[in-house]
This record gives C-alpha cells, sequence and structure tokens, in this order.
C-alpha cells in the first residue's frame, strides 16, 4: 500500500524529479559541467565561469529558497511562444535582459554523466525530467523548435503548440 502511495503521489506531481534519484556514471564519462566552473549566486542566479552565461537556478513556475538552497513550487509547463514573451517580461533577480536559451546554449548545460536529470543537480536545483525549451526554430518546420530533454540529456523536435518546460538565460556583464 505504501509503493502504491507512493506512486501515486510522484504521478500527481505532474513529473516531477524527486521521485526518482539521479543515477550517474563518474567511473565511464567525464562530467561536463563540473561544478567548479559554475558559482551560485544568492539571489537565485548561477553564474557559468566557462560560457559566460548566468542562468536561473529554478525552472520556470519555481521560486529559489536561499535559506535552504532549493527550489520550491511547481515547474510550469508552457507553450514556445509564451515561452518567449515570459523571457521577455521577466524581472527575475532585479535584471530585465533574461531569454529562452539557443539550441547550444541549453547544451552547455547538460550533464552527460548523469540521467534523470541529465543534469549538475548542486548547481542546478528543481530540473524535471521532461523537455525543456530552446529558441532556436526548425529550419524545415518552423511550427517546430529544438529542445533538450533533461531526463536523458538528448535533444529533439517539437511542436511550438506542446506544453514544455523552460529556464531562462541571459549574457553576464
Amino acid at each position: 500500500m505504501k509503493f502504491r502511495l507512493i506512486l501515486v503521489s510522484c504521478a500527481l506531481s505532474a513529473i516531477s524529479s524527486n521521485c526518482f534519484a539521479q543515477t550517474c556514471f563518474a567511473n565511464q564519462i567525464a562530467s561536463t559541467t563540473s561544478s567548479d566552473n559554475f558559482v551560485i549566486n544568492s539571489n537565485g542566479t548561477v553564474s557559468d565561469l566557462t560560457t559566460g552565461l548566468m542562468w536561473q537556478t529554478c525552472s520556470y513556475g519555481q521560486s529559489y529558497d536561499n535559506a535552504n538552497e532549493i527550489c520550491i513550487n511547481a515547474s510550469a509547463p508552457i507553450k514556445w511562444e509564451q515561452a518567449l514573451l515570459i523571457a521577455i517580461n521577466n524581472r527575475f533577480a532585479g535584471l530585465d535582459d533574461w531569454r529562452v536559451p539557443n539550441i547550444k546554449e541549453l547544451a552547455s548545460i547538460i550533464e552527460h554523466q548523469c540521467v534523470e536529470p541529465s543534469i549538475n543537480k548542486t548547481v542546478f536545483f528543481g530540473t524535471v525530467n521532461d523537455n525543456y525549451w530552446t529558441s532556436t526554430t526548425d529550419m524545415i518546420r518552423p511550427d517546430h523548435a529544438w529542445v533538450y530533454q533533461f531526463s536523458d540529456g538528448k535533444n529533439n523536435l517539437k511542436a511550438k503548440n506542446s506544453d514544455l518546460f523552460l529556464r531562462l538565460v541571459r549574457f553576464e556583464k
């Protein structure tokens, strides 16, 4: 009965990354997002020392709890056009130049050593094991955009009217 309750709870939490433990293959694959390459800022942002990008620590819809260093609330899946509008209007951490990452930028935070999620969880909290939007439109099918699947770190195309997840980025100045 307790196992069923856990499964139902995970199903109701809409693809929560907390339902299953991350698996990493440290002995077989080199890390692609070493914690040494990032600075976790107290305002809920992460500075990437390699790329010069600043990321929101939490997924869109979540809030950063600095005291406990966790993301709270549920991630909110949205459509591609909504993601672009959210980025334009976002004023997180007092900054007004947030945007949807392009495919190369989002690829830079994929941790190929790990799955479920394929991200450095000590740096990026609250990542859902699902697709995240990029701003990169498919050249052949303009009604599709490239996304990254954080359960396994693979990219693919999704229709822009799909409800997917978002993590915003900006150039750090």
